[in-house]
């Protein structure tokens, strides 16, 4: 076959792929692709990788078991893996939550057409930024101390289930408030202060704990608590250190330790009010291209 043969032929194997090129076929391949590409990006940094990586292993033991002809240990596998569907959702059962509480966050709170809600986020963002400027102070005072303290800024996923384990308050954000709350004496000193909409909900609230256990010793309860609700939200923690007095941040499954009161407010600022507002504009841009549509 010469050369120009086969260009030839590449060249009608080509046009057939593209005259039965279906433009619905390529959006189910980019949905696939961002799909797998969300749950990777969703169990990279969770314990999750590590069930992954036995099930692969599994799944490659039962390929070689299965070509030795091995029949007891091809039943047993078979039984195992009969409803491999029911077994992956009970492994990942917190890795499918938490990414369905994601799917219903800001993104999608916020569009509604008809929606008149832009005083009400612009009167919760000025309760906020108060808040803000409460907590940093606070925990600039109660770091020299060493007076521990834990105090979460809730946002798009509720946590009701956390609140219902505190005292709930409903109170304006005061800097007084909030050092009696940890102050060493007080029944409410141990558990997290939560804070929604600018003003304290609840205090003395048990958090759920981090299950990873590769964490540094020197993390106490209230750090792993952080930690915790950080993995499972998308809630803003912060940490006063009983032991050393440093400020910490836990946010979305990550913790940076040894904050300054600058660097505090700024985190808080950029976690609390700058996103939020980026969403809100996205939301906007959405609710003109309606508009323009309609039109």
């Amino acid at each position: 076959m010469t050369v120009l043969e086969k260009l030839s032929n590449f060249w009608d194997q080509l046009s057939t792929i593209l005259l039965s090129f279906r433009f619905p076929d390529f959006l189910d391949i980019c949905l696939v692709a961002f799909i797998l590409y969300s749950a990777i990006k969703l169990i990279r940094e969770t314990r999750a990788i590590q069930l992954t990586k036995g099930l692969v292993l599994l799944g490659l033991g039962y390929f070689v078991i299965s070509a030795l002809k091995m029949q007891a240990s091809t039943f047993i596998l078979k039984k195992l893996f009969y409803d491999f569907i029911l077994v992956l959702i009970i492994l990942y059962q917190p890795e499918i939550r938490h990414a369905l509480e994601s799917v219903g966050g800001s993104r999608f709170k916020n569009f509604s057409i008809l929606s008149g809600a832009k005083s009400e986020n612009i009167r919760r963002d000025e309760a906020t930024k108060d808040a803000i400027n409460v907590v940093c102070r606070v925990c600039n005072d109660l770091s020299p101390k060493k007076t521990g303290a834990i105090i979460v800024f809730e946002k798009d996923t509720l946590l009701g289930e956390v609140i219902k384990t505190g005292t709930l308050m409903d109170a304006v954000v005061t800097q007084e408030l909030v050092g009696n709350i940890f102050f060493p004496m007080s029944p409410l000193h141990d558990g997290a202060a939560i804070i929604r909409a600018g003003r304290i909900y609840a205090a003395g609230c048990i958090l759920p704990l981090t299950e990873n256990n590769n964490l540094s010793r020197e993390l106490g309860t209230r750090h792993r608590a952080a930690l915790g609700l950080s993995e499972q939200s998308d809630a803003v923690i912060i940490i006063v250190s009983e032991e050393t007095g440093c400020i910490s941040v836990a946010y979305k499954g990550l913790l940076e330790r040894d904050v300054s009161y600058a660097v505090l407010r700024e985190k808080l600022m950029n976690y609390l009010i700058l996103a939020d507002s980026q969403n809100q504009n996205d939301s906007g841009r959405i609710k003109q291209l309606f508009r323009g549509f309609k039109k």
